[in-house]
């Protein structure tokens, strides 16, 4: 869900009126049909599982049980370039949706002084149901005044996905505990299990996907990540971003991965899921449904699910709603449902989207589920226990951006043109320093 991009191509983009978001338009839809319907808009990045096509069918069911509303759902990969575009069209007011999602890295600066007063308080309005989430995340989205202004959908607690087939071509084991076995406990472990598929690696593929992706699932797995414990940016002083920059500059100069960058907009990354490309992917519980959708279903079965080695919460996000929208009353009343336990069964169900609410967790729905695209894998046992060791890390305002300059402008330059570390590392806190007013 990251990018890189200039400042002034982002803001030609958004000249250009692109649907990043929504379509053009003045502070949320005001769209009603010849019937009298009204036309809900939500933007979302990445995979949410709610749309009728590869989803949940939510949409459908909720038109279905309330005649009056259509729903439209803009969606894109990027989520850094979403975010650049939402901060812009809050600021003026203009072009958002009635529903935005909002990812955890961006969570503490959708919540702080700039942008607090631009949501409707989802606690008040929408009759959700604040107790049935968990107090985590419930806290990430709430202003210093109180007012919670996302809902929780997913978590993301973490595995390692891999391709059976290209583990057995490599004369590694296929079975997912003695895949986990590999590298239980040390990132170490991956890097040299790694090693040792690429000495015989079926030709032209790579043990592991992206080394920024890499990046991301270790400091994910570390208690101290961009922010210290009193919710500053704190991140070149970081134990975990050092163990994650460590770990993913050796993966990049070892030359165990394919060097692509995850979410890219010329799609060579889901053109590699689907080509079957690279072995591994650090794999989020909402990562199952970018396989299933992106390797197809030539590739149905080929991919398992193994403890990765060291436990995380790798991204989750949330949805909000603007106060200027239009509609914002039935907007937070689609938010709400959405985000419901129900709800959140039907998505897991079908999606892989590890819920945020309590009872869900425990359910039967998640812990005896199995994702069709993944065989005979217990998801739902392998996530769940995963998200119950999850122990929230300090967040700051900035930890999203942060974590794009490190691996898009960071990471990837090593990975893919050999930039020195130390030089690269240097752009980086001169990207920090240039783009970010703390």
């Amino acid at each position: 869900m990251r990018t890189s991009r200039t400042r002034t191509a982002m803001v030609a983009g958004l000249a250009a009126c692109t649907v990043l978001l929504t379509g053009c338009g003045d502070g949320g839809s005001d769209e009603a049909s010849g019937d009298g319907k009204i036309t809900l808009r939500i933007g979302t990045f990445g995979s949410f599982g709610y749309d009728d096509k590869t989803g949940a069918k939510l949409y459908a069911e909720y038109e279905k049980m309330n005649p009056h509303i259509k729903i439209v759902e803009s969606n894109v990969a990027d989520g850094q370039k979403y975010w650049d575009t939402l901060k812009l069209r809050l600021s003026r007011n203009s072009g958002l949706a009635d529903i935005q999602a909002l990812e955890v890295g961006y969570i503490a600066e959708a919540t702080g002084p700039a942008m607090a007063g631009k949501w409707a308080d989802l606690g008040s309005v929408g009759g959700a149901d604040l107790g049935a989430f968990l107090d985590w995340k419930v806290k990430q989205a709430t202003t210093p005044d109180g007012k919670v202004i996302g809902l929780g959908t997913d978590i993301g607690p973490m595995a390692i996905c891999y391709n059976k087939d290209l583990f057995a071509k490599a004369k590694l084991p296929t079975d997912r505990e003695q895949v986990a076995a590999l590298w239980a406990g040390d990132w170490a472990k991956f890097l040299a299990t790694g090693k040792t598929y690429q000495k015989s690696a079926p030709d032209g593929t790579s043990f592991h996907d992206s080394a920024s992706g890499l990046f991301n699932a270790v400091v994910s797995s570390e208690p101290i990540q961009y922010a210290n414990t009193k919710g500053e940016l704190d991140y070149e002083n970081s134990p975990g971003v050092k163990k994650a920059w460590d770990t993913a500059v050796e993966a990049a100069q070892s030359g165990i991965t394919a060097k692509l960058r995850q979410f890219d907009e010329k799609g060579s990354w889901n053109a590699a899921f689907k080509n079957s490309k690279f072995a591994t992917v650090a794999c989020p519980s909402w990562m199952t449904g970018i396989i299933k959708d992106q390797a197809g279903a030539g590739n149905q079965g080929k991919w398992d699910i193994a403890a990765p080695p060291v436990a995380g919460n790798w991204g989750g996000s949330f949805l909000a709603v603007p106060k200027s929208g239009k509609h914002a009353t039935e907007a937070a009343k689609l938010a709400a449902w959405l985000t419901a336990p129900a709800q959140h069964a039907k998505v897991f169900g079908v999606n892989g989207n590890i819920p945020s609410t309590k009872d869900t967790l425990s359910s039967p729905t998640v812990q005896d589920a199995k994702l069709p695209y993944f065989g005979d894998t217990p998801v739902g046992k392998i996530y769940s226990a995963a998200a119950a060791g999850i122990t929230p890390a300090p967040i700051s305002r900035w930890d999203g951006q942060v974590k794009t300059f490190i691996t898009d402008n960071g990471v990837l330059d090593i990975e893919q043109r050999g930039t020195d570390p130390a030089k690269a590392w240097e752009n980086v806190k001169k990207l920090v320093a240039d783009k970010i007013d703390q």
